[in-house]
């Protein structure tokens, strides 16, 4: 697999990192917590044939800087957005996984313009809009104490959780790698926007073609959660990858992709 050069851009008073790759409609990836644009290296290198790839780090992860405390999701959207004027990307194909589909959402509802299309995987409407109460206070905890705690206990705990069991060991050690580098402050800041956001009442009102895309064996987000967004969604596409877990782009990429370049390619004149 081919690597893709970190570079970076100025947004805000905040050093954003990002890897770009390709040619063609732009496609934005928007990665989960604990992880950064290195988890996108499969569609980074598999999709850039016929699309302009950006995959950044969020503030708080990878090589970019640390946001303040007080960075909400929409501060998180809003950064986004300011990133994207940067590199000069108008309007482009958007794809979140888990806490980039919520960080997604929350971009559509401050910025529906500037999106051609949506693909939302194995994400929430927010814990607190797809999870019981008791879940997902349960998992905040979780994560803030994991946050404090050593990278090996925080890999060990959250691991197992990531890839259905079928995951070959060296996909498993390329991410417990990734996620033994987070950031402590980014990651609270990321488990308390997924923990406190809701976007039951975004849903309806989503009008950009939208894909919801699952790992068939994802424990974190359940199908369930698919099936919710599904029915929320005006019009939304759902497909199930067989023998995904909850990281479905890097444990099936040539499924992920597929789907997603196939939805992406239909809507590319939107």
């Amino acid at each position: 697999m081919t690597s893709v050069a970190l570079r970076s851009a100025e947004v805000n008073g905040l050093t954003v990192s990002y890897r770009k790759t390709g040619q063609g409609a732009e496609l934005v990836l928007l990665h989960g917590f604990l992880c950064d644009s290195r988890c996108w290296m499969p569609q980074l290198s598999g999709m850039s044939d016929s699309f302009t790839v950006v995959a950044w780090d969020a503030p708080g992860a990878g090589a970019s800087s640390d946001p303040p405390d007080t960075f909400t999701t929409s501060d998180y959207a809003r950064c986004l957005a300011g990133f994207l004027d940067t590199i000069g990307i108008d309007r482009a194909h958007v794809v979140g996984l888990s806490w980039g589909g919520i960080l997604a959402q929350e971009f559509y509802r401050l910025y529906p313009e500037r999106l051609r299309c949506l693909v939302l995987a194995d994400t929430y409407a927010g814990w607190k809009g797809s999870l019981p109460e008791p879940v997902w206070k349960e998992r905040l905890a979780a994560c803030l104490a994991g946050a404090a705690g050593p990278p090996d206990a925080l890999v060990a705990k959250v691991m197992p959780s990531m890839f259905s069991h079928l995951a070959p060991e060296d996909l498993r050690a390329a991410l417990s790698s990734i996620i033994s580098e987070f950031h402590p402050a980014g990651f609270r800041l990321m488990a308390s926007s997924s923990a406190e956001m809701d976007t039951r009442d975004v849903l309806p009102r989503i009008e950009v073609p939208t894909l919801l895309l699952w790992g068939e064996e994802d424990p974190r987000s359940p199908i369930h959660v698919a099936e919710q967004l599904h029915a929320a969604i005006p019009g939304a596409e759902l497909a199930i990858i067989p023998s995904a877990g909850h990281v479905s782009n890097m444990e099936r990429p040539e499924a992920f992709n597929l789907h997603v370049r196939r939805f992406c390619t239909e809507h590319d004149a939107a």
